[in-house]
């Protein structure tokens, strides 16, 4: 029987979804540093959109789900974009702050809501696995766990190595401790495995080949130090807007798009969160608050922030309302001040988070209509491409067109509405650009 709403339960909801979500304070900028961008600037970036935005999701769009930076997206900004295209992060941000600025657009005149229908759930289903996929991928890849193979493209590292040894034995403790239903579990599994990691370069084992010459995978560097503003307003607004700079902001349209979509239904599944029109609830305020989370991403310098899945765990705790994203919000922002004391676990330990979040967005897959080749095919291509090219953008584009050719040639035309159509004419614009 599910619960009636209270302020209690609604606020420990709220901590629920917040533990669940935490761990973004901490991989969000361990990957966008990868950028260039500095670590600790990511991070009060990171608490400050996911403050503002999960309060706004809270108080304006009245849903219990939180907004944070989101792992699709910034793993897009950092491989794809930054390091894929060779783009600086200063302009990559602009490209954020576009992005958010179409999104508010579209939303405003919700043309982001008949976009919804347009796009078939099938494929919806497939990108959520794909991006689970890729960010498991760029954990075992973080960790050093997958290494290039001459022979076989790619292999796994010697597990003779201290490193891989203390890998292993963090992604045991955190499949542990979300098996067991420990609230927190991954950021437990990341201060565990952060602490296990401390005799090497010490002890035992030496982190220089992997920590930028550094022999030792953790350092102390103290607990409390002012918030790192050095990233915000950094953005590049003028040469973003470059011809050749289109498929980046098209591709954090698409891909920051379906992903706040598929989580947006996904809770309403979860909790039953349908208006009477058979909607999630308030999908237009909601849609609205995740563009804002885009535009104030690029202001203040991280990727785009989207609506979390995570927040189904505060859900099934209770949360039905807006005071869970509102108390999960208020729980951010301590953390702008602890940069230092989050800026000491290594890549290592972040990495199995990765993985298991990669495990939490694989379950739509199980709804891909797999006996019906013509709805999985198109779907089974979107999911492998997205880690396969490691491009979420070409999963998504590759999905789209092989959709629409083969419901045409199959005579099911009445499946690919005028609004996918269109989709596809930018998705070829985009790969006429991107080549």
């Amino acid at each position: 029987m599910p619960l009636k709403p209270t302020l209690k339960i609604e606020i420990l909801a709220g901590v629920s979804t917040f533990l669940a979500t935490m761990y973004i304070i901490v991989v969000n900028p361990a990957i966008l540093s990868q950028s260039g961008m500095s670590f600790n600037g990511v991070l009060t970036a990171t608490v400050l959109l996911s403050f503002f935005c999960s309060l706004m999701m809270g108080l304006y769009a009245k849903n219990p789900i939180v907004v944070a930076p989101g792992m699709g997206m910034n793993a897009f900004f950092t491989f794809t974009a930054v390091k894929g295209m060779g783009i600086s992060w200063q302009v990559a941000l602009g490209a954020v702050f576009w992005a958010g600025i179409i999104f508010l657009l579209l939303s405003i005149f919700n043309v982001r809501t008949q976009i919804v229908k347009a796009i078939p759930k099938q494929l919806r289903y497939a990108i959520s696995a794909g991006i689970g996929l890729f960010i498991t991928l760029i954990g075992f890849a973080n960790a050093k766990f997958i290494v290039p193979n001459p022979a076989t493209m790619i292999g796994i590292a010697s597990l003779h190595d201290p490193i891989i040894i203390t890998f292993l034995i963090g992604l045991a403790i955190t499949m542990i401790m979300l098996t067991r239903h420990i609230q927190g579990g991954i950021i437990i599994g990341i201060l565990l495995t952060t602490l296990i990691a401390i005799p090497i370069g010490r002890w035992w084992g030496d982190a220089s080949a992997i920590n930028f010459g550094q022999k030792t995978l953790v350092t102390w560097q103290g607990v409390f130090s002012a918030p790192d503003f050095s990233l915000m307003l950094q953005l590049d607004i003028i040469n973003s807007l470059k011809i050749s700079l289109l498929p980046v902001i098209f591709a954090f349209v698409f891909t920051d798009l379906f992903d706040s979509l598929s989580t947006f239904v996904g809770v309403a599944e979860a909790a039953d969160l349908y208006d009477e029109d058979g909607e999630p609830r308030n999908i237009k305020q909601s849609l609205l608050t995740d563009a804002v989370a885009t535009t104030m991403g690029g202001l203040l310098g991280t990727s785009p922030g989207t609506a979390f899945i995570e927040s189904a765990v505060g859900i099934s705790q209770g949360g039905r309302t807006g005071v869970t994203a509102i108390t999960a919000g208020i729980l951010f922002l301590p953390f702008m001040f602890l940069s230092p004391l989050l800026s000491i676990i290594p890549a290592i330990a972040t990495a199995p988070a990765l993985i298991v979040v990669g495990v939490l967005m694989m379950k739509p897959v199980t709804k891909v209509n797999w006996d019906k080749l013509d709805d999985a095919i198109p779907a089974f291509l979107a999911m492998v491409l997205i880690p396969f090219t490691y491009s979420i953008t070409q999963g998504i584009i590759w999905g789209f067109l092989s959709w629409t050719i083969i419901k045409v040639i199959n005579g099911k035309a009445k499946e690919v509405s005028w609004m996918l159509i269109i989709i596809d004419i930018f998705a070829l614009w985009a790969l006429y650009l991107g080549h």
